[in-house]
């Protein structure tokens, strides 16, 4: 039987912030043909998989959210400082109901493979249910934190009971009243023991690495304030726009080397009292994440916060960290609280590694077998190229994705790679590193009026020349490395995953300066790019 293939204008992998918009970008403002693919049964991504308990934004909702919508700006209202799981999965589900998408949204559908033919210049994707499509743009919204890790520890598949990744976590898991243990302290992590320590029996984390957490100064939002910010979202998202890290708070332009210490330790605990781990790293100094004096500072401070908080001396001293004050910034509303609960435990496993899983628990190196009903591992992502590796992608001359960026995935500008025509990515490798919602309509936006620009001029292939994306890739890293984050352990750097290449996958310039780099390059008839069908490209 001969296998029926649909042909498309524009095909979308992925149906969270990224995908959403850019279907909307396409079908409803360009006109053309278009359709999303997403594994789920529901809309939302990392908001569909991410129901672990305290699951949330740690980004004000103000400005975790679209821009795009002027109307949806003065209807919906968030109810917190922080939206939750539930509360962003709902507001995107509502908007894909607001602009009609949900007809050109299938779920339930997982892209198995892509290949691009020359001389049709088109892609063809088959799906895991055995469909076939053609379409001249492919883009990938897969997020850049979607693939799961976990670790290979001997005996995981042994346990009795429900062993679960936070990224999947099952609508049917209740963990009220189990003995549950954890691994993993990041963002994730961290939300979740503060959240199952009120609800779990007893409450094991297995920490890697001790963090720097600040308080959320999470609440509820008064009216007058969203009146404020209805009234003000022109200045509100002009700021967003032209900042480093797009959180909406002024961020700071003064040293902390530059006042004197009893200054600094006025404007840290100001910032402590407000919360937000973002604004702590960003809005009180302007040098914590690249100058060691600086970040000494920082990093001290929340040292004395700990100390203070923790009542057993022990605890405290395992959870007090020993790098820089330089990974992606982290708050939670009485993390260091928690430590004082009498149903909560914690295990270094740098001081005393996980041995193996048994069916009744977790074996640390001393012996111990840690008892557990219910094992949970937030222990984050294949960061940025692990959704693509999951797909055959094969671009010009058969070459893969996988083979092209080995194991430093690479990309012009974050959206392209060489090799790969007409297949661009939201937030792929060298994206701006920023509140992702702000980030994620910064590229939509960019890739559509491209791809607008194009269908005007009937171009029909938009490649990324290799010296573009090897100057960018090159200045992204130079950039890294002259950042403290660059000398710490972390899934910025792709350095979460045991025996993985330290990669730089982010610009750090801030998202200001990322959109002024996007406007430079679509000023210049879209420098950095080969175009076939047209000489150049004409700017929207």
């Amino acid at each position: 039987m001969t296998q029926k293939t649909t042909h498309l204008d524009s095909l979308v992998i992925g149906a969270g912030f990224a995908g959403i918009y850019m279907l909307h970008k396409l079908r409803n403002e360009l006109g053309l043909t278009a359709r999303v693919f997403d594994k789920a049964d529901g809309v939302g991504g990392t908001w569909y998989w991410n129901r672990y308990p305290g699951a949330a934004a740690d980004v004000d909702s103000i400005v975790y959210r679209y821009s795009f919508d002027r109307e949806l700006l003065q209807e919906w209202n968030w109810k917190n400082r922080y939206a939750t799981q539930p509360e962003i999965l709902a507001y995107l589900e509502h908007v894909v109901d607001r602009h009609d998408l949900r007809e050109d949204i299938q779920l339930n559908t997982a892209i198995e493979s892509l290949a691009y033919d020359e001389e049709s210049n088109l892609w063809t994707a088959r799906t895991d249910g055995g469909e076939e499509f053609t379409a001249r743009y492919v883009v990938g919204a897969l997020g850049p934190l979607s693939t799961a890790n976990f670790p290979d520890i001997p005996g995981r598949d042994t346990f009795a009971g429900p062993l679960v990744h936070t990224g999947a976590w099952p609508r049917d898991l209740d963990i009220t009243g189990k003995r549950v243990g954890v691994v993993g302290t990041g963002s994730t992590g961290t939300q979740f023991i503060c959240a199952a320590a009120r609800t779990a029996t007893h409450l094991t984390v297995f920490q890697r690495s001790a963090q720097y957490v600040v308080p959320s100064g999470d609440g509820p939002l008064s009216d007058a304030y969203l009146t404020e910010c209805r009234e003000t979202y022109d200045q509100i998202w002009d700021q967003v726009f032209n900042s480093r890290v797009g959180c909406g708070f002024k961020e700071s332009e003064i040293s902390a080397t530059s006042v004197s210490p009893a200054e600094r330790e006025r404007l840290f605990q100001e910032s402590w009292d407000a919360g937000n781990g973002f604004r702590f790293m960003f809005g009180t100094f302007s040098d914590i994440a690249f100058n060691p004096a600086a970040n000494e500072a920082a990093a001290s401070f929340i040292k004395s916060k700990i100390t203070q908080t923790v009542r057993d001396p022990e605890t405290a001293r395992k959870l007090v960290p020993t790098d820089y004050y330089a990974k992606r910034p982290i708050c939670n509303s009485g993390y260091y609280e928690t430590y004082n609960r009498d149903n909560v435990s914690l295990v270094s496993t740098k001081e005393n590694p996980v041995v193996r899983i048994t069916p009744a628990g977790v074996v640390t190196e001393d012996g111990t077998e840690h008892e557990l009903d219910v094992l949970v591992f937030a222990t984050g992502y294949e960061a940025m190229e692990g959704s693509y590796n999951r797909i055959g992608i094969q671009g010009r001359a058969g070459t893969t994705l996988r083979e092209s960026w080995g194991d430093t995935p690479s990309s012009y500008l974050g959206v392209a790679t060489h090799g790969f025509p007409n297949l661009f990515m939201v937030y792929g490798p060298n994206s701006v590193f920023c509140n992702l919602p702000p980030g994620i309509e910064t590229q939509v936006e960019w890739i559509s009026e491209m791809i607008g620009s194009a269908q005007r001029r009937g171009v029909t292939r938009i490649e990324a020349t290799a010296t573009a994306e090897d100057e960018w890739t090159g200045m992204c890293r130079e950039m890294a490395e002259q950042s403290l984050f660059a000398q710490t352990d972390s899934w910025i750097f792709g350095t979460n995953i045991p025996g993985r290449k330290r990669r730089t996958l982010f610009y750090f310039g801030g998202i200001g300066n990322y959109r002024q780099k996007l406007r430079e390059v679509a000023a210049a008839d879209y420098e950095g790019f080969t175009l076939e069908g047209q000489s150049s490209l004409t700017p929207a």
